[in-house]
């Protein structure tokens, strides 16, 4: 992502964040044209109504931005893909804006994924005035990280491709990388991993990803990511429907890789574990069956029921792993269930916790940096819905429970470590265009839990 937040410039078209009750009076010392041009042009400060106002010379001499009745920083979001290409500064913006929360809006709304585009346009650029610009670039860019692994195809961005992502952060902020793949996973015990992975073609085999970062001593936090890079629901195949959108199944990989990103660059005061089990769940004469009994890194057995049901499948191992580091808090972040969807929508993500206290930092902290989450009950009568006749539990839940997202977080809860866990059940994408917010890979939760851990840790 090339930088769009600037420190300084020589020349910059300023900005006039406005209310709806503050127009009146800023028109009133506007001149004569500006009026006109307002009244002409029906602007009314709307929220995210824009108003490009013209000079003298023809050229853009003023833009308007209308943040309707409320002042929001993340509003921001959706102004640079209403804007030419150019260099701006906030010029004027109501007492309530967050200048540092707003440059981070226009960060974030700036993303574009043009990798596979011959013609690249040019973006605006803002000039942030008395911001942390390091802070607001950091958050910036691991988030366009997480966005662009997700529209990534899986042509390229297969399991080895994650692998060479985790260890270039992991290089660049002096941390360590460790790596188990294909048949090596049944010698280091990660079963799941590897059952779910194996019928994968050699040059796409499954591996295990674990960085480690910090100094001894420090408290430390697990974040556990889903690494499915394309998933194709195994033996119980998807349809092409179903399958269209699936190379984002690797979306939890790509925004726990994100988030560790950001606490590195940030080197706040924690030791980090980053895993991620990273897999394609593909056909072949090796893949797992419905029926397999598989075994797992904490000696439980799981039954296969649905072979579509492979994310809890790796991320038990994982977790697994982070419990045995003693965290004191972890994290885990999976395109897990299709339920979720159901229950909350692709913009509004649930989470699942137990610890009180955890949960209520989350929301807090969700709500101040426009980062919207929602919790969902870890409802326990629900755990018998995973009960299997032959083996410790099963994998697709008996059909009465019927709350998928809340049966998948209990499934993993039997995996994570003790203490304050929190599982997240993303969707990692936008289905509908707007400005600010394109069709394709979405950054979700990662910087509501990065202010989180700032201040918990702090």
């Amino acid at each position: 992502m090339s930088d769009v937040i600037l420190e300084a410039a020589a020349t910059a078209i300023p900005i006039q964040a406005l209310t709806e009750a503050e127009l009146g009076a800023v028109l009133d010392a506007a001149p004569a044209f500006v009026r006109g041009f307002a009244a002409f042009s029906e602007f009314k400060a709307k929220a995210g109504q824009v108003l490009l106002v013209p000079g003298e010379d023809g050229g853009l001499h003023t833009v308007l931005f209308g943040l309707g009745a409320a002042p929001d920083a993340m509003a921001f979001r959706g102004l640079p893909a209403k804007l030419p290409g150019g260099t701006y500064r906030i010029d004027q913006a109501p007492d309530g804006i967050d200048r540092g929360q707003a440059a981070l809006a226009f960060a974030l709304g700036s993303y574009r994924f043009d990798r596979y585009k011959a013609k690249k346009d040019e973006r605006a650029r803002l000039v942030a005035e008395g911001v942390d610009v390091a802070e607001v670039r950091q958050v910036a860019h691991a988030c366009a990280l997480a966005r662009d692994m997700v529209n990534t195809p899986a042509n390229d961005m297969g399991p080895l491709q994650i692998e060479t992502i985790a260890r270039e952060i992991a290089e660049q902020h002096g941390a360590n990388c460790t790596v188990i793949e294909g048949d090596g996973l049944l010698e280091a015990n990660y079963p799941a991993v590897h059952a779910v992975g194996r019928a994968a073609v050699p040059e796409r085999a499954p591996r295990m990803i674990e960085i480690s970062w910090g100094e001894a001593g420090r408290p430390l936090v697990a974040i556990v990511g889903k690494g499915v890079v394309f998933d194709t629901g195994g033996l119980d195949i998807k349809p092409s429907a179903g399958m269209r959108l699936m190379k984002k199944d690797m979306g939890g990989a790509a925004h726990a890789l994100a988030l560790g990103r950001m606490i590195m660059a940030a080197n706040l005061p924690v030791r980090l574990a980053v895993l991620v089990p990273a897999v394609e769940n593909a056909i072949s004469g090796d893949a797992m069956r419905p029926g397999d009994v598989l075994a797992t890194r904490k000696g439980l057995t799981v039954e296969v029921g649905n072979t579509d049901a492979e994310g809890r499948l790796i991320l038990a191992d994982a977790l697994t792993r982070a419990a045995e580091l003693e965290p004191a808090l972890t994290l885990d972040l999976a395109t897990l269930t299709g339920a979720a969807r159901i229950a909350l929508g692709p913009q509004l993500p649930p989470f699942f916790t137990d610890d009180e206290e955890l949960a209520a930092q989350i929301e807090r902290h969700a709500r101040a940096v426009g980062d919207p989450l929602w919790r969902l009950p870890l409802w326990s009568p629900y755990a018998d819905a995973l009960d299997s006749d032959v083996a410790d539990l099963k994998n697709d839940p008996d059909g009465w429970a019927q709350a998928g997202s809340v049966t998948a977080a209990l499934f993993l809860q039997k995996f994570a470590p003790k203490g304050p866990w929190v599982h997240l059940d993303i969707f990692a994408w936008n289905p509908r265009n707007r400005p600010g917010w394109p069709t394709g890979g979405e950054a979700q939760a990662i910087r509501g839990l990065y202010a989180m851990i700032r201040e918990r840790f702090a």
